[in-house]
């Protein structure tokens, strides 16, 4: 499964691809990945958190005390949190941003969608993400799962990566492009 799939290599590629498995087997994938998409939002939300999983100055014990903490507090339990659990004692839980990330993958390739990232200035209504993912499986063919990152520096507009295609159509790209064809004119 991970051959198929180039954005699954590597170590978090063959966790991802152990815990797909299991997952599969257990016929668990939705109640996994829900887990895990909780798991991750409470990581980008915590700085703290973050330092936990990162730093390599936390030994695999108190890591283990504070993800208990943390996984009982996120109401996740069973296999993800065993996971969770193999990735702290095996000295991984650095990469589990990059386990789910890769996790994401290998079910959207199960479940035939391709996955893009959105990048936009605010946050966009429900109204504007079904239209966003209506052009999108137009072009694709496919149902789109949308990884929306909020990113006021892009001033308006949206950059869209899907696979290896990427659309820039952010006011920031296009001031840019202004600014350099008026260097070149002057």
């Amino acid at each position: 499964m991970a051959a198929q799939d180039p954005s699954v290599s590597g170590v978090s590629g063959r966790y991802a691809t152990a815990l797909f498995e299991l997952a599969r087997d257990e016929k668990s994938i939705d109640a996994i990945k829900a887990d895990l998409d909780r798991f991750d939002a409470m990581l980008a939300d915590s700085a703290d958190l973050k330092r936990l999983v990162r730093s390599p100055v936390f030994s695999a014990e108190v890591q283990m005390k504070a993800l208990d903490a943390v996984l009982a507090k996120a109401g996740i339990s069973g296999t993800s949190a065993k996971f969770l659990r193999v990735l702290t004692a095996n000295r991984r839980l650095f990469a589990v941003s990059d386990v789910i990330r890769a996790f994401r993958a290998l079910v959207a390739n199960f479940k035939g969608e391709a996955t893009a990232e959105v990048t936009v200035a605010e946050q966009l209504n429900d109204k504007n993400l079904d239209a966003l993912k209506s052009a999108l499986k137009s072009v694709t063919g496919k149902d789109v799962a949308l990884n929306v990152k909020v990113d006021p520096s892009i001033i308006g507009g949206l950059v869209v990566k899907l696979g290896s295609r990427m659309v820039d159509s952010s006011l920031r790209t296009k001031l840019n492009s202004i600014k350099h064809a008026m260097k070149e004119a002057g």
